[in-house]
């Protein structure tokens, strides 16, 4: 007789450790890391096959943990049950209810869904061959109980949706915005992250420079000015216009002028600019800025015009404003630093009107919208409704815009202040 009463405590305890083993299995194989997964597999670590193979039928994976977790749980109990009634008689069912509750919670869920939590890869790289097998055995049984809850979810009227339609891109921008919360991503790297994710979402209209902007030639300054022009700009590209400043008849390289002034021996007034100029290249406004960069690189070129629907020009757009997107302003030794973005002592920034929102936002970690304005000046007229008069302001998305000056109907400098929001 105390044989048989120690061959079920035998038996509970193995059970125990089993539920203990179903736990964290579970907890480990759905907390692992897809990605670091499938770079240790291509490393050759052994068991992360076997765990990317789960995270593939992560449904039927989790099925069969919980179909083995309550098969020994159940079992342990009703062990339980008839050790303690053969021990306490009838009262047993109350001990056995008690003490079972705290040993599976203690030592088949807590304990082991903490470990595994811990170091979830590591944990899921020992269990995932183990759950492999068991997968593939609870496999028949699983796909009737699936079977099962279809025709019941479909009798309750209730549509199965399927969780994977997630964007790749969301999951990306979500998981590097969730380790800069945490400390592991600084703030230059998570922008970055950020920048090349939103290629696909910014048109060339978001990072051109507007034709207000653009420095351009006249061809009938003369080939002397033009020269001179060239050589004093601290742009390497330069468009080429005549007659109208709309109507431009090539683009200036900088080398080129250098090379063809060579050629003629340094004179100036004999080179033949036409044919230095090279044929300019329009654009779209509405193409987005991963298929602008697509195409810089399959023509190896680094500048085009901006046009819109009614073939207009609008701007200018390059690839360093499109790389600039990602890796933030790129300054060379010849670039004229213009202060667009000014800290003031009393907490307010100064801001140019043709600042980009998108860069406010990256350098001062502010979360203005961009969907409908593009510049910040852009962004008060569209919430103001209407042309704003200097010393008007305006107070929206917790902040509050002050316009300074004006020039016809651009406004060229404006004062934001953030403001606490009431709570």
């Amino acid at each position: 007789m105390a044989t048989g009463l120690w061959l079920i405590a035998l038996a509970i305890l193995i059970l125990i450790v089993m539920s203990g083993f179903f736990s964290g299995s579970e907890t480990a194989l759905t907390a692992a890391s897809r990605a670091r997964m499938h770079q240790k597999e291509k490393n050759g670590e052994p068991g992360a096959q076997a765990v990317n193979q789960l995270l593939q039928i992560k449904e039927r994976m989790i099925g069969s943990l919980l179909l083995g977790n309550n098969l020994v749980n159940i079992l342990a109990s009703a062990l339980a049950t008839s050790l303690f009634i053969n021990l306490f008689g009838q009262t047993g069912v109350v001990y056995a209810t008690l003490v079972m509750t705290l040993v599976v919670l203690v030592f088949a869920e807590v304990l082991p869904k903490t470990w595994a939590i811990s170091d979830p890869d590591s944990f899921a790289l020992r269990v995932g061959p183990y759950v492999n097998v068991i997968t593939k055995v609870f496999g028949p049984a699983m796909a009737a109980v699936e079977w099962i809850v279809t025709r019941i979810i479909a009798m309750l009227g209730i549509e199965a949706k399927d969780n994977h339609a997630q964007s790749g891109q969301d999951e990306l921008r979500g998981a590097v915005d969730l380790l800069h919360m945490e400390g592991s991503v600084v703030k230059a790297d998570k922008d970055r992250f950020g920048g090349l994710l939103d290629l696909a979402e910014l048109d060339v209209s978001d990072v051109m420079v507007h034709r207000t902007g653009v420095k351009s030639i006249n061809l009938d300054d003369g080939p002397e000015s033009i020269v001179e022009q060239v050589l004093k700009s601290q742009y390497t590209r330069i468009p080429l216009w005549q007659g109208e400043q709309d109507n431009f008849i090539g683009i200036l390289h900088a080398k080129d002028v250098l090379r063809a002034l060579s050629e003629v021996k340094g004179e100036a007034k004999d080179l033949d600019i036409v044919a230095v100029a090279s044929e300019p290249w329009y654009v779209p406004d509405t193409t987005s800025l991963k298929a602008q960069l697509n195409a810089f690189l399959k023509r190896k070129s680094h500048f085009a015009l901006v046009v819109d629907e009614y073939g207009e020009v609008m701007g200018l757009v390059t690839l360093e404003d499109i790389i600039e997107e990602i890796v933030g302003d790129i300054a060379d030794e010849h670039d004229i630093d213009v202060k667009g973005v000014r800290k003031e002592p009393d907490g307010s920034v100064l801001v140019d009107g043709s600042v980009p929102i998108r860069d406010l936002n990256r350098a001062l970690d502010w979360e203005l919208p961009d969907e409908e304005a593009t510049t910040i000046a852009g962004l008060v007229i569209h919430e103001a409704r209407q042309i704003p008069e200097p010393g008007q302001g305006f107070t929206f998305y917790n902040f509050r815009f002050r316009v300074l000056r004006k020039e016809r109907n651009r406004i060229t400098s404006l004062r934001i202040t953030p403001v606490q929001p009431v709570q």
